[in-house]
This record gives C-alpha cells, structure tokens and sequence, in this order.
C-alpha cells in the first residue's frame, strides 16, 4: 500500500478500521482479494502479488492481520527479498511481534514500514528498517541497518512513504475522514469513499520533499495517484473494518489505468466477511 490510516480502539462498535490505496505499476501482475493459502498452511484473505508472490495487506481468520507500505527511497527501492512477503510472514507465523522482528534480516529489504496486528489479543505493533527521523536518507555505509519496532497506541494513525504518522497532505485528508467515519458511522463508506478517490495535489509549499523530482512530487501528494505517462497508479482502494460483533470484513476496488473519473464501482468489487475465531 501507499497510503493507510487506521484506526484502533478509537470507536466501541468498530474496534478495527482501515482505509487504504495501493499504488503500483499497471504492468505488475496482481491477483485481487481473494481467500488462499500460504506456504506454511496459514488461510488468508488478502490480494497477492503474481510477480514475487506475497501481499499488501492480509488478514487470518484467527484475527492475525498486517500491512505495508515502502519508504520512499529514489534509488534504493529494491533489496534481496521482496518487502511483501513480510506480511506473509507474519501471517503464517504464530509469534508475537517481538518474535517476529528478531527473526528478520532487515538489511535484506528495500525500505519498508509494517504493520502487525492480534485481533485476539489486542496488540499492534510497527516495524521499519529505516531511521524514522530521516527516512529517505541512505542507510550508512558505516552502520548495520536497524529495524525498529514500536507499540501501537488507541487511535488513528496514518502510513504513507515516510514513517510512520508523518503528516503529509494526504494522509491527513484521510485521517480526517477516517475520524468523520468513526463519528457518524451511517455515513462511514461515502465519506471515505470520497477520501479514497479524491485526485487533488497537495500545494508546492505542502510537498514533502522525499528525493524525487517536483512534478512526481506532485503527482504523488493526491490521495488517489494518475500518472498515465508512467503507466503507474492507484491499483486498489481497501476498506477493513472489525466490528463489535466480532465480524471482519474487508472490502476491495480494484482500478484501471484508464480511471479519469475514479470510482467505488461495482463492478470492480470484492468482499469477504468472517468472524474471528
């Protein structure tokens, strides 16, 4: 994914919501949200990517779920292994966090920031192999990289190509829907629907400056990304939401390159719903 907020334990009949773009090369083959197998024998819910073979966001029917983000690195976008094989991991893995992270070989990845969920036990957690002070900059040629983990707190928080909660433009536009959809949950799937499509660059004097070149600055800072000319985009739009009844369900719209005017369609949607064992 290229851009999340979510919220934990922010609202008592919604314990869990998640709304998120995923942003990739039209060219990348790509299954949609789909239920399947891992190698290990674990049972997901998840998208997969046909290229390398793991996911951007998934989900177990025992409450394990996780998500991705890269960190924008011009350059240095690619490591030894895939970075989406991590959620995999966690998946088909039965470790807690702490675990988990001393199980990875963070140098072997391209900048990363992970999210790790127990919907059973109520613990989150975030992981990145970069310095969250300064993301973007080049690990040191004197220094191993790190990974870092940090609990997660209640609340809404937001992952685009930073770190995480770094107040870009967009991740702000969608944080505050995300609020918006806690407060009037009647009105939760338009308001973030809207979120999720809205095409509207941030101001020049907004921009962050993560080492590309202005005008693919631009064309990032919208919530939902169109760069035709580099057949590149919002692949996805996914809503997940944990209800109070114990029912996770996640929604997924997938987009073509052609989405002048993008939309939720119908025809372009996918659900799963379970409860968590």
């Amino acid at each position: 994914m290229c851009l999340i907020a979510f919220a934990i334990d922010a609202a008592a009949d919604c314990p869990l919501l998640v709304a998120a773009n995923r942003d990739e090369h039209f060219a990348r083959p790509t299954a949609p949200l789909q239920r399947w197998r891992l190698e290990g024998g674990a049972d997901v819910v998840a998208g997969r990517d046909l290229r390398e073979g793991g996911t951007w966001m998934g989900l177990t029917p025992g409450g394990r779920v996780a998500w991705l983000t890269n960190v924008r690195q011009p350059g240095l976008e690619r490591g030894d292994r895939s970075r989406g094989e991590l959620v995999s991991r966690w998946l088909d893995s039965r470790a807690d966090a702490e675990g988990f992270a001393d199980g990875l070989e963070a140098e072997r990845y391209g900048g990363f920031n992970l999210v790790v969920g127990d919907l059973r036990r109520g613990r989150w957690h975030w992981l990145s192999n970069r310095d969250p002070a300064q993301p973007h900059a080049p690990p040191s040629e004197t220094q191993a990289v790190r990974l870092h983990l940090a609990p997660l707190s209640a609340g809404v928080h937001t992952l685009s190509n930073a770190t995480l909660d770094t107040p870009w433009p967009k991740a702000r536009r969608l944080a505050e829907a995300l609020r918006q959809a806690l407060a009037e949950p009647h009105a939760a799937e338009p308001v973030l629907a809207d979120a999720l499509t809205d095409t509207r660059h941030a101001d020049d004097a907004e921009l962050p400056q993560s080492g590309v070149p202005l005008a693919i600055e631009r064309a990032l800072s919208s919530p939902f990304v169109r760069m035709p000319e580099r057949r590149y985009g919002t692949r996805s739009s996914t809503l997940l939401r944990w209800h109070s009844s114990g029912v996770l369900q996640v929604d997924e719209w997938t987009h073509g390159p052609g989405s002048d005017r993008p939309v939720l369609a119908a025809d372009r949607h996918r659900r799963e719903a379970f409860t968590v064992a």
